[in-house]
C-alpha cells in the first residue's frame, strides 16, 4: 500500500475488532428517521405470515429519506412500536448495496455485501461477508474499511468490523482493511491518490447504471 498517503492493514486473530471514527463529527440525515420507507421491485411483495415479514424480488430498491438499498431480494418487517427493519440479499455476483448521506456535510456512506441487515429503531446497519465501506466526499471516495462483518452505527457515527475478509488473490491472508484518507483541505490531502469506487458501488451512485429504480 506505499501508493497511499496514510493506510492501515491490520492482520486478523480470532475475532478482531477494529473501530473506526468517521470525521468531522457529522452523522448520518437525522431527518431520514422520520421519514416513510418506501419499496420498489420487479415483482410483488409476498408476506410471510408465519415470519411476519414481506419478502420483495427482482431488483429491489429500498428508501428513507437519503437511504437507499439496493438488492436482490429484501426482507421488510415493522416491529410492534412501529420501527422499520430489513434485511437485503444480494445475487450471485451482485452485492447489496447501501447509500446515505451524511447531516451537514457534502459526504454520503456507501457500502455493500452479501447481505445488509438494517435496524430502524438502533439506527444501526450491518454489512455482512465480502463487506466493505466508505465515505465519499461529494463523488469522491475517501475513506475505506473492509472485513466480514461490518457494523455502522449512525447515531454515533462509529465503523466496527469483526473478522478478516474473504481470502482472495489480492488478500490471501484474509485480514481486515482501512484505508484513511487525510483530512479534506490539509497538506497531506493534496498529494493523496484518490480512491476509486467498486462496480457495484458506482452502479448505485446517483446518475450510476444502477440509478434508477429498480435496479440494484
Amino acid at each position: 500500500m506505499t501508493n497511499l498517503p496514510f493506510s492501515l492493514a491490520i492482520r486478523t486473530v480470532g475475532a478482531l475488532l477494529l473501530a473506526l471514527v468517521v470525521a468531522h463529527g457529522a452523522h448520518a440525515e437525522r431527518a431520514d428517521r422520520l421519514k416513510p420507507l418506501t419499496i420498489q421491485a420487479d415483482q410483488g411483495g409476498q408476506l410471510d405470515l408465519q415470519r411476519q415479514v414481506v419478502v420483495f424480488t427482482g431488483n429491489v430498491v429500498v428508501t428513507k429519506g437519503t437511504m437507499v438499498i439496493r438488492a436482490g431480494r429484501i426482507e421488510v418487517r415493522q416491529t410492534p412500536d412501529g420501527y422499520d427493519t430489513a434485511v437485503a440479499f444480494g445475487t450471485p455476483g451482485q452485492p447489496a448495496t447501501f447509500r446515505q448521506k451524511r447531516d451537514g456535510v457534502d459526504e454520503t456512506m456507501a457500502g455493500q455485501a452479501e447481505r445488509i441487515e438494517y435496524d430502524g429503531k438502533a439506527d444501526v446497519v450491518k454489512f455482512v461477508n465480502n463487506a466493505a465501506v466508505r465515505r465519499l466526499r461529494g463523488a469522491t471516495p475517501a475513506d475505506e474499511i473492509s472485513g466480514n462483518l461490518i457494523t455502522y452505527d449512525s447515531t454515533t457515527d462509529v465503523l466496527s468490523v469483526t473478522g478478516g475478509a474473504t481470502r482472495s488473490a489480492t488478500n490471501p491472508d484474509g485480514r481486515v482493511r482501512a484505508v484513511l484518507i487525510p483530512r479534506e483541505g490539509s497538506d497531506a490531502a493534496s498529494a493523496a491518490v484518490p480512491l476509486r469506487l467498486s462496480p457495484a458501488l458506482a452502479a448505485s451512485a446517483p446518475g450510476g447504471a444502477g440509478s434508477g429504480a429498480g435496479k440494484p
